[in-house]
């Protein structure tokens, strides 16, 4: 049985002129938790990276503004193609019907790093349509999202050092690709009645009644390749305490999370985003640490 939605909550964008309002909104101003979860994995390369070299305080921080505002861009960026893509379904998906259209795209800031990092950067913009584009073809849109969400990491890395360290950083990709993965299945969960009536894919669709053990699984796996990603970059206890609160956080939500409640499945990307934040903290605390030693 469907579940209606409910009304469009009030929030600080509607304070704004009425002419303004419908970009906030197309950039989804108003939900920034997507802007956290671009953010989180290249603040953990960043980190992480600054941790193998002894980068200097001031290395951190200017890098994390600068990655805070290119997840800003990108999320925007990503936001408007996804839109673009997804007019004519947004019209017919409760959730979305709200949503207004427009263009908007920005790459300048990748060329203020070192060629590599440039190039590195540029390349991500490929990736910007598949997810879209891959919710018409596949059952898996939500591996391609996980894929395309967490360039940052590399890019993060390559910024700081000039090079990615790949023995460290595709693990942590692997477990931030898991961890995406799993959050974006449940909040798909919401859309499913839409999606099937419209013809699209999801992995919340085809998991079905087991999509709570898989998730588990999916989650296990993320955090292992996140703790393995410490290891392999020579983090000590600060760095795995992080990932253990993220890690009881995310299976605390799954455990409790009702897949059947519309509600309860749209506050998953802001549960999510916790675990972000632990592995960050975690990360930062050892850094700290370290340069205090």
């Amino acid at each position: 049985m469907e579940v209606n939605h409910p009304a469009l909550a009030t929030t600080w964008v509607d304070y704004f002129h009425s002419n303004i309002r419908p970009y906030f909104y197309l950039v989804r101003a108003d939900k920034p938790t997507g802007i956290l979860l671009m953010f989180y994995p290249c603040a953990w390369s960043v980190t992480m990276t600054c941790y193998a070299l002894s980068a200097s305080m001031t290395t951190v921080w200017t890098y994390f503004g600068f990655f805070f505002l290119v997840s800003l861009v990108f999320r925007c960026a990503g936001c408007v193609v996804n839109d673009m893509l997804d007019k004519d379904f947004d019209t017919a998906t409760s959730r979305t019907r709200t949503r207004p259209l427009a263009a908007a795209l920005g790459v300048w800031l990748f060329m203020q790093l070192n060629e590599y990092s440039t190039n590195l950067g540029l390349s991500y913009m490929s990736f910007l349509v598949l997810y879209p584009v891959m919710k018409r073809i596949t059952n898996w849109p939500q591996v391609v999202l996980g894929i395309c969400s967490n360039w940052g990491i590399l890019l993060g890395a390559a910024s700081v050092a000039g090079a990615v360290d790949w023995n460290v950083y595709i693990p942590l990709y692997m477990g931030a690709a898991c961890w995406i993965f799993q959050s974006d299945t449940v909040y798909a969960r919401q859309d499913m009645d839409d999606d099937i009536r419209n013809g699209l894919h999801s992995t919340a669709i085809i998991f079905g009644s087991r999509i709570r053990p898989i998730l588990l699984t999916f989650a296990f796996v993320a955090c292992s390749f996140v703790a393995y990603a410490g290891i392999l970059n020579g983090h000590s206890f600060p760095y795995f305490i992080g990932v253990a609160l993220g890690a009881l956080h995310v299976v605390r939500f799954l455990a409790r999370v009702d897949l059947d409640n519309k509600e309860s499945c749209n506050a998953s990307l802001r549960n999510n985003a916790w675990f972000g934040f632990w592995v960050w903290a975690g990360a930062l605390a050892d850094y700290i640490l370290k340069m205090q030693s």
